[in-house]
Formats: C-alpha cells, structure tokens, sequence
C-alpha cells in the first residue's frame, strides 16, 4: 500500500505510553444511588442487573468501575515514554488511512446531499478510558458511539499477524476502515436503530442483527479499498488478498473452532469468515453504497 506522502489526519489522538486510570472525580458515580435504590422492590432489581451488566462487561475486557466511581472520563496520566522509530511510523501510517477514509466519505456524503462528520481516532496502550467506559487492549480496536471515537491499541496488528496469520498492510488499514464504517452506520442513524431493534427479542435474534451490522462495516470498509485502489491508485498487487486472509482469519466460526469451542452460530456476533470476505469483496467490487444494505438480506 503506497501510504507514504499522503496527507495525515488531524484527528488523532496519540495517548500511546500514557496510563489509563480512574479519575479523582467527585464522587458523584453510580454508587451514590445505590441508598436510594435498595429502598424499593424495584430499585434492587436494577442493582441486580446492574451487577450482571459489570462483571459482564470485565469479561469482555471492558472496565464500568469509573463510572461507578463517577470517575467519567478522567485519566491518571504518568509522564509519558518516548515513543521508539517503528511506534512513530505505525502512528504515521494510521493517520494516512484515516485521511484517506475521510477522502473517501466525505465525497459519498456529499453525492447524498449530506456532510460527513469526521470520527476521531485515538491510540492507546494496554488501557484505555472513553466515554463507553474503560477498555483493554484485550477487546481489539473498537469503535464508542458516545463520544464518535475509534480506540486501537497497535499491538492488535502483531496479533493480526502472529496469532491470525493475516499480514501486511493494507490488513491493517482494513481494520482502521472497518471501525469507521461504524462511524458511518451512527452518522446514518442505524446503529441508534439496530439497538432499538434489539430491545425484547431473543440473544440469538440480537446476535443475528449485530452479525448484520458488522457485515455492513466489513462493506463500508471494502467501499474505501475501492475508492483508494480506483481514484487514488494507492493499492500495491496483493493489497486486496491481504484485506480477503484478514476478513477470513477473524470470522466468528474460525474463532470459535481455534478457540477449542465447537461452533454455535447462535452467539455470533460478527459473522462467518466467509460472509466477511463477502462482504468486503462486495464493497471492494462495487464502490457503491446501495450494495452494502445487509439488513435487506
């Protein structure tokens, strides 16, 4: 991918080799509620939910603890470490790609008669504090609606390679362009509706509607290799297989079964290694945003 001398965003925020940590706050969190609900029937029913919602989310690697300590948004940072030459250089990269995504939005916004908010990217080591609440590295780049902000931790393109065996570049770029394509789907108003169409139906049948959006983002993302590849021309021979051996390295049903797991399509949330590749491939293919309506399939 020839990403080198292009335009860099201005919409990165580098917190690499600072640490993430509960703010002093004012003690205005959650836990302050907690008198006034244990005083009704209804009250200890939230705190029970509240109670599987927390520990669920620390299973998933995301940490609620600063907004029950009402910690909000706050960050303890310690002085931060120099950054080495190959930590410069991915941050540079990233920050090309991101420029790149908004190019390319901004242009499909405006063919809708619309204008395209641009997301801020934030990188970060091992922890990170964001409006959705305190994360590790261990959930993989992510992308928080509240605050219209993709955290990557960098380190989730080693395990790209080591662990998942889907190396180069453009891989790499392929996730930065998957968590805009989030990005996208709250500016249009469906991710606020998937949500909405969650509510009161069964796991299996909210699993099947998070499969769907995050197919979409795998085709928003495939529309910007398109847009980079046929406008641009920034697209090196092999670009295309290296987004095709990622897409199918981190499909739920390879996970599951490299994992040790059998594979219970009920609990995916992502879809199948061939329905990523797809999906990619049908944005990569087309450029055209019509095709990328998963919910109509």
């Amino acid at each position: 991918m020839r990403w080198k001398g292009r335009r860099r965003s201005s919409n990165v925020e580098d917190r690499r080799g600072q640490s993430a940590g509960i703010g002093a706050g004012s003690g205005s969190g959650l836990l302050s509620f907690i008198p006034m609900l244990v005083r009704s029937k209804t009250g200890r029913i939230i705190l029970l939910v509240g109670v599987v919602v927390f520990f669920g989310g620390r299973m998933m690697g995301i940490d609620l603890l600063p907004l029950l300590l009402g910690g909000g948004g706050g960050t303890v940072s310690s002085e931060p470490r120099e950054l080495t030459a190959q930590e410069i250089e991915m941050g540079e990269f990233v920050s090309a790609v991101l420029a790149d995504t908004e190019d390319t939005w901004q242009a499909i916004f405006q063919q809708q008669g619309g204008t395209y908010k641009e997301p801020t990217l934030v990188l970060f080591s091992n922890r990170v504090n964001s409006a959705c609440g305190m994360a590790s590295a261990a959930v993989g780049p992510f992308y928080c609606p509240a605050d219209q902000k993709l955290y990557v931790d960098l380190s989730f393109f080693q395990d790209l390679i080591n662990r998942h065996g889907a190396p180069g570049d453009f891989a790499q770029a392929d996730v930065i362009a998957h968590e805009v394509g989030h990005h996208v789907q709250t500016l249009m108003g469906i991710s606020s509706q998937v949500r909405k169409a969650q509510q009161g139906i069964s796991k299996a049948q909210a699993n099947a509607l998070s499969v769907k959006q995050e197919l979409q983002a795998d085709c928003f993302a495939g529309l910007w290799g398109h847009a980079a590849n046929t406008e641009r021309q920034i697209l090196d021979p092999g670009d295309l297989e290296e987004a095709l051996t990622a897409a199918s390295a981190i499909g739920d049903d390879r996970l599951q079964r490299e994992s040790g797991r059998g594979v219970v399509p009920d609990s995916f949330t992502h879809g199948t290694s061939a329905q990523r590749v797809e999906w990619f491939r049908r944005g990569f293919e087309s450029g055209d945003l019509a095709a990328c309506d998963t919910f109509a399939r």
